[in-house]
This record gives C-alpha cells, sequence and structure tokens, in this order.
C-alpha cells in the first residue's frame, strides 16, 4: 500500500451519522463544537505543512460543516453513489478546510491531514477529485468552480435527479468574468438544483476586496442575472442551514454568507496579513489555545 493511501475512517463515518441525525433534529449547536473542531484541525496541518490559507480556511468552515454535517445528501462509505449532491469548494486554495471537513466525516483518517502538502501526498494545496475521495473538481484557479457546478446542474436537470449542486465560492475570485457568464447561463437554464455561496469575507491577497475591484452591491448583481439572493450572516449555523434548504423553482439560488477571514482566532479576524501567512511556533500555541477555550 502507498505511503499516502487514504482508507475511509468507519468510527468517524459513524460519529457523522449520529451528528447528522442530531442536527436533523434541531440540535444546531453541535455544529459550533464541528466548526471549532474543524479549525483546530486545519491550523495543525498548515502548522505541519509550513504553508496554507488559514484565513480563508476559517471563514469558510461553518459553511462546509453546514452542508457536510446538515445538508447535503453526501455519503462517505460511498464516495461515487451516483445520486449524492455536488459539493464544489470553487476557492480552492482553501483546501485544507474541504480535507478536514472531509476527514470529520470518514471519507478517510484525519491522521491524513499531517501529509498535506508533502511532496506526492494526494492532498495537494489545491484540491484534486482523482485523488481524494469526496472531492468533486480540481479547484485552484479562481472562477472556475461555479462554471463546473452549472454544467453538474445542467445534468441533474436532464436526467431529471434529486441531486443538488453546491458551490462555494470566494468573494475576491468573483472579479473573474467566467462567473458571470456560468451565472448568466444558470438562470437562462433556470438551475433551481444549484445553490452558490459567497464567501464574502471582503479581504483577497494584498488588499480589501472594495479596494482591488469593487463588487457592490454585490446582491443586486446576482439578482440582475436572475437568481435568487439572501444575506446571511456567514458563521450563524441557524441561519446557514435554513438558507441552504431554501428552494426557488425555476431559479439558482445564491446565499452571500457574510464572514470573518481568520474567525476564531483574534489576532487573525479581519486582517488580510493572514491570507497567505503560517503561524510561528508562539502564535500557533496562542492560536491553538484560543481555539480550544
Amino acid at each position: 500500500m502507498n505511503k499516502y493511501s487514504l482508507v475511509p475512517d468507519v468510527e468517524a463515518i459513524e460519529a457523522w451519522r449520529a451528528i447528522r441525525r442530531d442536527v436533523s433534529a434541531g440540535k444546531t449547536e453541535l455544529l459550533r463544537q464541528v466548526a471549532q473542531s474543524l479549525r483546530i484541525d486545519i491550523l495543525e496541518a498548515i502548522h505541519e505543512a509550513h504553508l496554507g490559507h488559514v484565513g480563508g480556511d476559517f471563514s469558510v468552515v461553518d459553511v462546509l460543516g453546514c452542508l457536510y454535517f446538515g445538508i447535503a445528501r453526501v455519503d462517505p462509505s460511498r464516495p461515487n453513489w451516483p445520486e449524492r449532491d455536488r459539493v464544489i469548494l470553487s476557492k480552492g486554495h482553501a483546501s485544507v478546510s474541504l480535507y478536514a471537513t472531509l476527514a470529520r466525516c470518514g471519507f478517510f483518517e484525519r491522521s491524513s491531514l499531517r501529509w498535506f502538502a508533502k511532496p506526492q501526498s494526494p492532498l495537494n494545496g489545491h484540491p484534486n477529485h482523482r485523488k481524494v475521495p469526496g472531492v468533486e473538481a480540481n479547484t485552484g484557479p479562481l472562477g472556475h468552480g461555479l462554471p463546473f457546478a452549472v454544467g453538474a446542474a445542467i445534468a441533474s436537470q436532464l436526467e431529471e435527479s434529486a441531486r443538488h449542486v453546491y458551490v462555494v465560492l470566494g468573494d475576491g475570485e468573483l472579479q473573474e468574468g467566467s462567473n458571470w457568464e456560468a451565472a448568466m447561463f444558470a438562470a437562462h437554464r433556470g438551475l433551481d438544483r444549484l445553490t452558490a455561496v459567497v464567501d464574502r469575507n471582503r479581504l483577497q491577497q494584498g488588499a480589501g476586496t472594495e479596494t482591488t475591484n469593487a463588487l457592490e452591491p454585490l446582491a443586486d448583481k446576482w439578482r440582475s442575472f436572475g437568481w435568487s439572493v439572501q444575506e446571511i450572516p456567514g458563521h450563524d449555523h441557524s441561519q446557514i442551514l435554513a438558507a441552504l434548504r431554501e428552494r426557488h423553482p425555476g431559479r439558482p439560488h445564491c446565499l452571500i454568507a457574510n464572514t470573518t477571514k481568520g474567525k476564531g482566532v483574534s489576532f487573525m479576524e479581519d486582517r488580510q496579513a493572514w491570507h497567505h501567512r503560517v503561524p510561528s511556533s508562539a502564535e500557533f500555541a496562542t492560536a491553538m489555545a484560543e481555539l480550544r477555550s
């Protein structure tokens, strides 16, 4: 067996199923515990690898936790189940947030996270669907995830399938024109099997989004392209769950999740420097203490 083989974690799968049942029964407070556990896993993996995008990982992890532990129809014991929902992380530079989430679900063992960015490891800096169970699309070049998701939603529509497609976008990547071509076509095709979630942390590499290339009025832009739109607090699990469950017949749905870059660690929050910075040993210890408190 290859030393980097990713194998399912049976115990983690059973724990994931139990949390899913509890969340379905209304115990949404469990999702806060999930999110904190994911942030700890993310920080450990990035500190071990000495590279990563911790700020954007932390801003999006509440959305990913709600998708995998509350909403998306997936089965870690059958990652290639044909009728699974598709969850696509378009902001592929936040790969560790996806890997940590998949590992907590049991797609593979959490101990594998220490392989992040190691030579020949399947856990690359950007996710690869051929190498990592649960990854639906190779992403990293920004602006590719939404076009891919539109294609997946069209396939679901043509096959009259119950499959829903969720795509998580960074706000900075909305400066790529390919997104707006895809948004226009999604509305034209009436893709109500498609939900886009924008991780609206307002910071990108180098500066704020509004300084780099202003996006506002962002909600109005999506509406003008024919989408139904909701703006939600991106760290409020109850509101995220409710918004992800919304369906609008004949229209794709966009959630603008207002988040904080570096959420969960005081000295990282809303700081552009933490887009692509690795904590020192002292910063790592302080951050872990905050996350575990």
